[in-house]
């Protein structure tokens, strides 16, 4: 059986959270926290009592008092919170995100101790990892536990460094914080009362406004031996690592939820907006440039979101799954801030103002692309794993992808199967001219690369999840928005996108290395003349997703 809860369990806990977000969180009230870059403590503090809404517990597991949810029921959730206030969805993220190490990497006193006070007593937690001087690599840090001895035994550490860009970093009353001890990084717990924890004023941000940012500084903060989170040394980087795959499914759901919200702005307005003497809705420049590419790349990005969390909640799940979070990041917060932005050229001057949400949702689904690793650390992530996996199976792990599409082609003509099988096919023939020219010492050739397989991988993703759809087997706790033949329309649509983008970005990056002859070779193995003719029909498709989107 897989974890987390069941379909009645997971409609009751979103129908829960949409009401509260109805009664202290309407529109007027977003705008004003955003305005006034307010972190709203008493909501915030009432999300997580459990005699209220108790969020928290849902990420805590049933043996230490919480309900157990798994990934795919976090991502829901996640996605709704991004869906009402992206800011007030982090102060919330940073605790689960907070207790990762506790869960990942303490021992079974340590979890019992802390992951039942943060589930009954409804602790705010900050995760104490980026420093001024890092950033995002956790290895190059200044932080330091200098061990305290009492008869040639370790009682505790003192803890000395600074931590910034802190989310809660100024109202948590726990801290995660990752430092370097004699025996390697490792992670400490540290409460808001310890002397010598402090925190700076919070941080005037672009977007996020309602979150709290702040750097933390702690000065000799002394903790018992106790605090050690899985009692050794030197194990903090690998339990940063064992989280990256669920945390980044949280981040990637952040993106969905706020570009979605967006686009459901901009498309009601589009009924009512009369240019011309018909709506705008009517128009193809506006659907098929601002609307519909958008909401397609939206669904590539749950596609694999739900693919991944699946894997993770399974019994059999293979490993920390840090490449398939890194695209499902990469994917949902990239198309998350395209739709936001789209949503504001869709209202026009009126996007443009602050007293439209889609102009709060712009800055907000900026962060994403930040936060939980960059976007361009996700491109990093994605080519350097999936091109060892090339260098594993002599070339053949696309080209096997491929293969499972012309199956499901065989089986189903219709839901871009073919396209997509072209494309992946393209994209193992294009790393392997990258390997054959050595091209990976191009830091920006891996960083396209990833960008080309994530794309690959996405809509080749949104076709199975097409192919279920129509067989009926899709988990009851998929976002059930779009029926099968939707599904199915915006598949075909991603699966030519896919094939566009690697004769297009794959064919200039890597052709402007390699000589003449073997451009000319990848031309010619690429699929390229089935790529291009899998476009036809692609308009007829858009407009059949703009006919679904405007229920019409």
């Amino acid at each position: 059986m897989s974890k987390g809860f069941d379909k009645e369990t997971l409609d009751m806990m979103l129908e829960t959270l949409k009401g509260f977000a109805e009664k202290h969180l309407p529109d007027a009230k977003v705008l004003e926290l955003d305005a006034n870059e307010e972190f709203p403590i008493e909501i915030i503090r009432e999300m997580c009592n459990p005699a209220e809404l108790g969020i928290q517990l849902l990420f805590i597991p049933e043996e230490f008092e919480g309900m157990g949810g798994g990934a795919f029921d976090v991502y829901r959730v996640c996605e709704a919170l991004a869906r009402v206030d992206l800011g007030v969805a982090t102060g919330v993220l940073a605790t689960f995100l907070g207790s990762d190490p506790i869960i990942f990497g303490g021992t079974h006193e340590q979890k019992k101790l802390w992951m039942t006070r943060i589930g009954q007593e409804g602790l705010l937690m900050a995760y104490g990892a980026t420093e001024p001087a890092a950033g995002s690599d956790l290895g190059a840090l200044r932080t330091v536990a200098v061990p305290v001895e009492e008869g040639g035994v370790v009682k505790g550490y003192k803890i000395t460094g600074n931590k910034q860009w802190i989310s809660n970093g100024g109202y948590a009353d726990l801290y995660s914080v990752l430092a370097k001890a004699p025996g390697g990084p490792s992670w400490f717990v540290v409460e808001k009362d310890a002397p010598g924890l402090g925190h700076g004023k919070p941080e005037d941000k672009h977007g996020i406004r309602a979150s709290n940012t702040s750097t933390v500084s702690l000065e000799d903060v002394y903790v018992d031996a106790d605090r050690l989170l899985g009692g050794v040394e030197g194990q903090g980087l690998l339990q940063a690592q064992l989280v990256f795959g669920y945390t980044r499914l949280m981040v990637a759901a952040f993106g969905l939820g706020t570009g979605w919200a967006a686009l459901d702005r901009a498309i009601p307005y589009s009924k009512e907006r009369i240019q011309g003497g018909t709506p705008l809705s009517e128009k193809q420049g506006y659907t098929h440039k601002l609307i519909v590419p958008n909401a397609v790349l939206l669904e590539v990005g749950r596609a694999y979101i739900e693919e991944t969390a699946e894997h993770i909640d399974g019994e059999a799940a293979e490993g920390n799954r840090n490449t398939e979070g890194a695209i499902a990041k990469y994917l949902s917060t990239e198309a998350g801030n395209l739709a936001a932005d789209a949503a504001i050229q869709a209202l026009g001057g009126y996007g443009y103002t602050r007293e439209y949400m889609v102009e709060k949702y712009k800055r907000d689904a900026r962060i994403t692309r930040i936060y939980e690793g960059t976007s361009e650390i996700m491109e990093m992530t994605i080519s350097r794993d999936r091109w060892q996996l090339h260098l594993k199976t002599h070339g053949q792990f696309y080209h096997d992808m491929a293969r499972e599409m012309e199956s499901l082609h065989a089986k189903d003509a219709g839901i871009g199967a073919a396209a997509a099988a072209y494309a992946l096919h393209a994209l193992a023939e294009t790393l392997e001219v990258a390997r054959q020219q050595r091209l990976t010492r191009h830091q920006h050739i891996l960083f396209k690369l990833g960008e080309l397989v994530a794309h690959a991988e996405g809509a080749a993703s949104l076709v199975r999840k097409a192919a279920r759809a129509k067989a009926g087997t899709l988990s009851p706790k998929a976002y059930d928005r779009f029926d099968a033949d939707a599904l199915a329309a915006m598949a075909r649509i991603a699966a030519r996108d896919a094939g566009a983008k690697l004769l297009g970005e794959g064919a200039r990056w890597i052709g402007s290395l390699v000589p003449e002859a073997a451009a000319a070779e990848l031309e010619r193995k690429s699929f390229a003349p089935q790529i291009r003719r899998a476009q036809a029909g692609l308009v007829e498709d858009m407009d059949k997703v703009a006919d679904i989107l405007y229920e019409r």
